[in-house]
């Protein structure tokens, strides 16, 4: 498809008066005289400048331009002007999120005034007749969400256009044949957004890398990493630096710690982790209480501020996990090595130390450096065997050594112990309101070239469930050490707000067709309903669906300064302190806890907000990263699926179609209305549904249906289905 760069003149300038007003709103503190606005119309023909010079007249006598000196005229502004982010729809339109307005302010396609998905934007607004939602202008971009983008790249004789991925970029990126760095005509690149003319069609952007050809694995991967700005490969001299560091364990450092290496230490993660930062000690006092200890890799001893080793990691502020690899926030010389808590090694670690009677109640607690030695590694499917057989025998299929064995008998004592604390404190937290979210994770057999060749679910046990409840007291009590002091102290929070009255309405107009109700009385009724509401949908048809709704119904959690607690956990303090191999937040609350435990004055508040900002921010790219993965995995999956019929739960309804969510493995798909031919079908907002006119045959939010999947695109990561029917038609 071969595209022109419009430029030129013309005698006919459609919506003259609203492209005059808009160009002397935009520049609302400047004049100009009829020639100026000419030329930023690109017009030089006598017929448009008269067309010009009426209107300008027009609009002096209805007093919504003055004439500041002869000749040259500024916009009356009578209106009120607000900032937002703007959010697109696939259509080329938008919505504006501003704190000014409760609802989201509609902007027309020829009212985007050259912004793009996420910028940051200057706006007006006015009523809209339909409905009377507001309605609006974008008038200046504040800032843009990013400049580089990810696409196909389209090669002409002189020039070439950069065709981006995704439905919420309306335009394509010209690209000068002599900035195409060397791509090839259908490669994907990495560009980046230059310039954007008012007047031209297309902003103008320069190749900055070619990522390879479009569908090929590791060029679709790297391209998911480059959509969200996020690295693949660590810097030269970053990777030099860290391989340069002393990573031994010496004795003038051990002996500024607390020495817990003779204390039974052991970890527990997921069979196919390389970086442990996290590992438990158990021991029981003369008193009778239970000394348990969290114990966390010490990154921010290797880590040391105003490095180019913390400077990479907090530009990275977390690790990215995708389907097919890890891309980590340390060298490997530190996430897999130095900071791992690996058997049979010694560590520096930062610990949070309990001592707790059988009620799991806390009797006394202690945070401070330590040293530990990790007697033990287990993969959480060992330990469940532990709790499951309250025995010391690990199986052969499940052994990560991959032969069986029996682990010794203080080990099994103390994860049954830590798991029947875990389970008493997990209680108490659904009694005073946390939300249980057990949601199914979708996971992927692989082969030795990445291909995904079975789909499985991850369900949290009652041993992930150990590590979570330990993991969360840690970040609790750390969180109320430092939130409770006097005077108050900067200190970095992971907060959660509650959910948006709003948005629970819709979540029960969802959820009341599946026969759920929910009581939004109090805090605690809400709490309490959802809790319920997730536990009866367990195992049932509509379950992923019912779960993803009342995800998105919660706000989302971040970092900050300013403690407003965390309603999902029913905290009033939290924090994240036991992941800092992986998660910068963690790092910055280490730093902070020696700080404060040496006595040091409160530190920059200004400073660590920024810094929360930005690793919330981050947290949130490298979230999209790893659903797109997901998604594209899904798709590769479903490429080898083509002849097969699946059951499917509608799991999105449209007025140009339906989404369907595969049963067996998750994969969703969309059912064009454009391919449902047996009948004309219009979509019924109030009731999630398409239905036919003839027919009354409905399609609803949460029903069942039979798919077949009509195409496959890696690149633009759709998964396109045929509509089979319902299956209790089929059957008949």
């Amino acid at each position: 498809m071969t595209k022109k760069r419009r430029k030129g003149s013309s005698n006919k300038i459609p919506n003259l008066t609203n492209t005059i007003l808009s160009i002397l709103k935009k520049d609302r503190n400047q004049s100009f005289n009829y020639k100026q606005i000419a030329a930023k119309l690109d017009v030089n023909d006598a017929s448009s400048r008269n067309q010009i010079i009426k209107k300008l007249q027009e609009l002096l006598a209805k007093k919504e331009i003055e004439e500041t000196e002869r000749g040259k005229f500024k916009a009356v502004i009578n209106t009120e002007y607000h900032t937002g982010i703007l959010d697109m729809a696939s259509k080329g339109s938008g919505y504006i999120i501003s704190p000014d307005f409760e609802e989201d302010v509609f902007i027309s396609s020829n009212n985007i005034n050259k912004a793009l998905n996420g910028d940051e934007v200057e706006f007006y607004v006015y009523k809209r007749r339909n409905r009377g939602k507001f309605e609006g202008e974008i008038t200046n971009i504040i800032k843009r969400a990013k400049n580089d983008y990810v696409g196909v790249i389209q090669i002409h004789d002189n020039y070439a256009f950069v065709v981006v991925n995704g439905n919420k970029m309306y335009t394509d990126i010209f690209v000068p044949i002599n900035k195409i760095n060397k791509a090839e005509d259908g490669d994907v690149v990495l560009v980046s957004l230059e310039s954007w003319d008012k007047n031209e069609d297309s902003p103008k952007g320069t190749v900055l890398k070619v990522l390879g050809k479009p569908g090929e694995h590791n060029t679709e991967i790297h391209a998911i990493l480059a959509e969200y700005g996020l690295p693949y490969e660590f810097p030269p001299e970053v990777e030099e630096y860290a391989n340069n560091l002393d990573t031994s364990i010496n004795e003038a450092e051990i002996a500024k710690r607390r020495d817990m290496r003779k204390t039974l230490t052991f970890t527990i993660d997921p069979k196919d982790a390389k970086d442990f930062d996290d590992a438990l000690s158990f021991e029981i006092l003369d008193n009778g209480l239970f000394e348990i200890g969290i114990h966390i890799a010490d990154v921010s001893h290797y880590v040391q501020e105003g490095t180019i080793l913390d400077d990479e990691a907090y530009e990275r502020a977390t690790s990215v996990y995708l389907v097919d690899r890890v891309v980590p926030m340390l060298p490997e010389v530190l996430s897999n090595n130095a900071c791992s808590l690996r058997p049979n090694e010694e560590k520096y670690t930062f610990s949070a130390v309990f001592q707790m009677n059988d009620k799991a109640e806390i009797k006394s607690q202690w945070f401070g450096r330590t040293v530990t030695y990790s007697d033990a590694r287990f993969a959480y499917e060992e330990a469940q065997a532990i709790i499951e057989t309250k025995g010391t025998h690990i199986p052969e299929d499940i052994s990560i050594t991959g032969k069986a064995y029996d682990t010794p008998q203080e080990v099994a004592d103390a994860v049954l112990k830590m798991d029947d604390l875990a389970k008493i404190m997990r209680r108490e937290r659904m009694k005073d309101g946390a939300i249980s979210f057990d949601k199914v994770e979708v996971k992927f057999n692989l082969d030795d070239q990445a291909n995904p060749i079975g789909v499985f679910f991850k369900t949290s046990q009652d041993a992930n469930k150990l590590i979570e409840e330990f993991m969360l007291l840690a970040n609790k009590k750390v969180a109320e050490y430092i939130g409770k002091q006097s005077p108050k102290k900067t200190f970095v929070y992971r907060v959660h707000d509650e959910p948006d009255a709003t948005k629970l309405a819709t979540l029960q107009g969802v959820v009341s067709k599946f026969g759920y109700k929910l009581n939004f009385k109090d805090r605690n009724s809400i709490s309490a309903s959802l809790n319920g509401m997730l536990k009866d949908v367990q195992g049932k048809a509509e379950q992923n669906l019912v779960d993803t709704l009342t995800i998105r119904t919660m706000s989302k959690a971040e970092y900050t300064t300013h403690n407003i607690g965390h309603y999902g956990l029913a905290f009033d303090y939290y924090t994240h302190f036991t992941s800092p191999i992986r998660r910068y937040p963690d790092v910055m609350v280490h730093r902070l806890l020696q700080r404060y435990l040496d006595g040091d004055k409160s530190a920059n508040e200004a400073i660590y907000e920024e810094r929360c900002n930005h690793s919330s921010n981050m947290e949130n790219l490298s979230t999209k990263a790893e659903r797109d993965s997901i998604k594209y995995m899904q798709i590769k999956f479903m490429e080898n699926h083509k002849n097969e019929e699946f059951v499917g739960v509608i799991s999105g309804v449209t007025d140009w179609g339906i989404y369907v969510e595969i049963v067996s493995n998750k994969c969703e798909g969309m059912v064009s209305v454009r391919d449902m031919n047996d009948d004309h079908y219009q979509f019924d907002e109030s009731e999630y549904a398409l239905v036919g006119k003839k027919s009354g045959v409905s399609y609803q939010l949460g029903e069942e249906v039979v798919v077949k999947v009509k195409n496959t695109d890696l690149v633009k990561k759709h998964l396109d289905f045929t509509l089979v029917g319902k299956p209790q038609i089929i059957e008949l």
